[in-house]
């Protein structure tokens, strides 16, 4: 909130949504509000990260609009920066650089990580229609980096996915800005500052197994609707390749036992997309096509040689193997195994010893 209410840009109205919170986040934003007569506070129950974000779209007056989530901060100048860049090349959104940061427990230290949206660095600082670039959907998918220009977004009527419990319900706000925009831009600066050591977030949930597939289907439907039909035609290649990452991201994400009858799920959705030839492989690097083919032909494959090892770091990885190992040993297979390989190996140590 400090960030918000100091930003440069001092004509703007704060929306903030109180969506059912349990801890003291209603009584600190009514604080804010008495002093801050741009503060527009609405306090609701409980009904998701869809509902609120559209709420606050409704509501919002401004000519530009932008996100800011709970766990995040902005510089003070990010939207005096970015308001005058839409403004100058008149833009239905701007979007720029931003920080990953995680604290240290024990110091209080921010680690910062620095995302590209742009991984080329190609497509920086110049005005692009994305339906003639709809590789650039493959940037980094974000919300919140940037701003939008509310006139477009009611002209398309660009609203969340409001599934109840459902998670990752920006990825559909992202599709949307991108293929009805016909001038946007990107920025080689970073701004946003994104948390991710929130051990509550969405990103760490490992309940939450076919999220992001209900998300990916919304995103379809948006597509399939009547008068998508070119912008289908134009993306669809690109919705799958976001698609698979999105769900790779997931077999990261979810416990171990769900990964299995995940990997199963996804390899029967791509396999359909091959089969409606939504799918090009030429959009994927040649490490990613192989992992994709493997995936579509043979999803225990996949499983065995992928599935087990996303996710964790390498300690909890070697931690898993040698658990395995140590399962594969008390094993009754591998106890008669090493039996009958006894009297072959005390052979051959014999005649290695002649010689």
């Amino acid at each position: 909130m400090e960030s918000i209410v100091r930003q440069t840009l001092h004509d703007i109205e704060i929306i903030c949504i109180n969506d059912g919170s349990t801890d003291k986040s209603l009584e600190i934003l009514k604080e804010y509000a008495e002093k801050d007569e741009r503060i527009v506070l609405i306090d609701k129950m409980n009904e998701g990260y869809g509902v609120g974000m559209n709420i606050g779209l409704d509501k919002a007056t401004g000519e530009y609009i932008g996100i800011v989530e709970p766990d995040d901060f902005v510089p003070l100048s990010m939207y005096e920066d970015l308001y005058n860049v839409a403004k100058q090349n008149d833009l239905d959104f701007v979007k720029a650089d931003f920080y990953r940061f995680t604290r240290s427990e024990k110091t209080g230290d921010m680690h910062l990580t620095y995302n590209h949206l742009d991984s080329e660095g190609m497509d920086y600082n110049q005005v692009i229609d994305p339906f003639e670039k709809p590789y650039i959907t493959k940037f980094i998918m974000n919300t919140w980096s940037g701003i939008y220009r509310r006139q477009y977004i009611e002209e398309h009527h660009i609203r969340h996915n409001t599934t109840p419990g459902a998670s990752f319900q920006d990825n559909g706000f992202f599709w949307q800005t991108f293929i009805y925009a016909k001038r946007c831009m990107f920025l080689d600066k970073p701004y946003y500052m994104n948390r991710r050591d929130n051990p509550n977030s969405s990103v760490n949930n490992k309940e939450k197994v076919y999220c992001m597939n209900v998300e990916y289907d919304f995103v379809r439907d948006i597509f399939m609707q009547k008068g998508n039909e070119k912008l289908w035609e134009r993306f669809k290649y690109y919705y799958n390749y976001k698609r698979y990452f999105s769900y790779t991201f997931t077999i990261g994400r979810i416990s171990d036992e769900f990964k299995r009858e995940y990997v199963e799920r996804i390899s029967k959705e791509f396999r359909r997309a091959q089969d409606l030839e939504e799918l090009d492989m030429n959009v994927f690097t040649p490490r990613t096509r192989e992992r994709l083919s493997l995936l579509i032909k043979d999803p225990n494959g996949y499983y065995q040689k992928y599935a087990l090892f996303e996710g964790g770091s390498a300690a909890d990885q070697i931690k898993k193997l040698e658990r395995e190992l140590s399962d594969v040993k008390k094993s009754t297979t591998f106890k008669i195994g090493k039996a009958m390989m006894f009297v072959p190996r005390s052979i051959k140590r014999k005649i290695v010893k002649r010689k």
